[in-house]
């Protein structure tokens, strides 16, 4: 089995903003395609555009209705990938030593030469983070793009994970989490930032910033109506309709 590092240099990870997250998975995609073409084997689909497609995904946007009561009703996504552990599971569940976790920064790594695909480390997971490629037949995770971050013949803007790179609403947040004075851990600290699950006792790194309660119906400012309104009362048959139409 695969032993934990007592500690960790840095603790590299993911702040995700809940509030501020539009579900439009434009990080799923960039993921996707970065890591099909970058780090380690490609990101396999298995009948893309057949009638049961399946495929490998290292992020995935999950969309919830959230009701508080006497609040309206409120859409949140929540993205989520592997939150690298302090004490994680998949790590020191491996038979192999294919998991583990990096001292100098804290990422936890699959190294596909030793995997041996047994899918333990998913099983372990509480987060659901770990993926069996069909076409490797090896387990695939989130490695924070290992290969961005550290890769010098990029532009300095670039090395950060390509999730972050490319969310157009800026829900995404890179950094290390153990330097309280980092951007991420002040943005943790300000908005209250919260762990996945703490119950389960693995010290997520990747923090969750909660969303905001949304204003009151009656507070509701509809910034489109004034521009919506008709310039002009319909007639004629249109002009029945619509007056039906109200009345209904």
């Amino acid at each position: 089995m695969t032993q934990l590092p007592e500690r960790t240099e840095k603790k590299l990870g993911l702040v995700i903003d809940l509030d501020t997250c539009v579900g439009c998975h434009a990080c799923v995609v960039a993921c996707k395609g970065w890591n099909t073409q970058g780090y380690g084997a490609p990101l396999s689909d298995q009948d893309a555009y057949g009638a049961a497609p399946q495929g490998s995904f290292l992020n995935r946007v999950h969309s919830y209705e959230i009701e508080r009561e006497g609040q309206s009703a409120q859409v949140a996504h929540f993205p989520k990938s592997c939150l690298h552990c302090e004490d994680a599971p998949c790590v020191t569940v491996c038979p192999t030593g294919a998991s583990y976790k990096r001292v100098e920064d804290g990422i936890v790594l699959v190294n596909e030469d030793a995997c041996i695909g047994c899918g333990l480390c998913a099983w372990a997971c509480p987060y659901g983070a770990r993926e069996m490629d069909r076409a490797a037949g090896v387990m695939k995770k989130c490695t924070l793009c290992v290969d961005r971050i550290y890769n010098e013949n990029l532009p300095e803007v670039d090395r950060e994970p390509a999730c972050v790179r490319t969310c157009p609403a800026g829900a995404r947040h890179f950094g290390d989490l153990g330097d309280p004075d980092s951007d991420v851990s002040r943005l943790v600290a300000d908005r209250g930032g919260m762990d996945l699950m703490p119950e389960q006792g693995t010290k997520p790194v990747n923090k969750y910033l909660p969303p905001r309660p949304k204003q009151d119906a009656e507070g509701d400012i509809d910034v489109l109506a004034p521009l919506l309104r008709p310039v002009a009362e319909p007639k004629g048959f249109l002009g029945w309709l619509d007056r039906a139409l109200e009345k209904l």
